[in-house]
């Protein structure tokens, strides 16, 4: 009897990392983040809302993947390894790593800072559950991929990567968020800010599933040459818009 109870506890334990969608929670957290671009608390909040289905599947994906299996079971906590300046600056000149050294710090960015938000207020983003590791996985490549699709960090260039990482994961929260800066650009018509981001999608679609690679390999590959390998085309549209016209694209209230 002792065991059949034990197991109706174990039954009706919440699953450390929830597929549960949120919908008012994430609705209320696109609402503030087109008040404020910056203001990225509020995409973990949509993430978490909306995504944890996608997170799961996109972990047994990799799984399934030729090189998948040993990332999963290495695990490693990619963050750490964006923070260790010497690794950073050994990569080679014209690579993916030397491209996104000179991003974040002329930007002022750092993995360590993107993750300190991730966990704020929610303390199951560092839970010991793969489902989770693969969540801080796609946290902690998000400027690389801005480096991959050649997306700035201005509201248009956030936004199309947005609709790009929508493509690459199936995560609702990046559609949410898509849909919320396509009905802000839609307000202005002289630059093709909905265009561009539409492209964004394509883009992402068209090119191989980025989450699968050996990330500590493709840091050191030649830019170009990453980019031709996973079918990664030239933002055509994005490039199109003067930079100061890009910040406009998602006006504020």
């Amino acid at each position: 009897m002792a065991m059949a109870a034990d197991t109706a506890d174990v039954r009706r334990e919440r699953p450390p990392i929830s597929t549960r969608l949120d919908w008012g929670h994430a609705l209320r957290s696109l609402r503030r983040l087109l008040r404020d671009k910056e203001d990225t608390r509020q995409v973990f909040e949509i993430m978490r809302a909306l995504n944890g289905a996608s997170t799961a599947k996109g972990y047994h994906r990799l799984l399934a993947t030729p090189q998948g299996g040993r990332i999963a079971y290495e695990r490693e906590e990619f963050a750490q390894r964006l923070m260790d300046d010497a690794w950073l600056d050994s990569l080679p000149a014209g690579s993916v790593g030397a491209a996104y050294r000179d991003f974040i710090r002329s930007e002022n960015l750092s993995a360590e800072g993107l993750a300190m938000i991730s966990r704020e207020g929610a303390e199951v983003v560092e839970e010991a559950h793969p489902y989770a590791w693969f969540g801080r996985r796609t946290r902690d490549v998000h400027d690389i991929w801005h480096i991959l699709s050649g997306y700035g960090r201005d509201g248009l260039g956030e936004a199309c990567l947005v609709a790009f990482s929508y493509a690459q994961t199936k995560g609702l929260g990046w559609a949410l968020i898509a849909l919320g800066a396509v009905s802000r650009a839609r307000k202005d018509r002289k630059h093709p800010y909905v265009k561009a981001i539409w492209q964004g999608y394509r883009r992402g679609k068209a090119a191989r599933w980025l989450l699968g690679e050996d990330y500590v390999r493709l840091m050191a590959e030649p830019l170009e040459a990453a980019r031709r390998r996973l079918n990664i085309t030239p933002p055509t549209v994005y490039d199109s818009i003067p930079p100061e016209a890009r910040d406009r694209a998602v006006p504020q209230r």
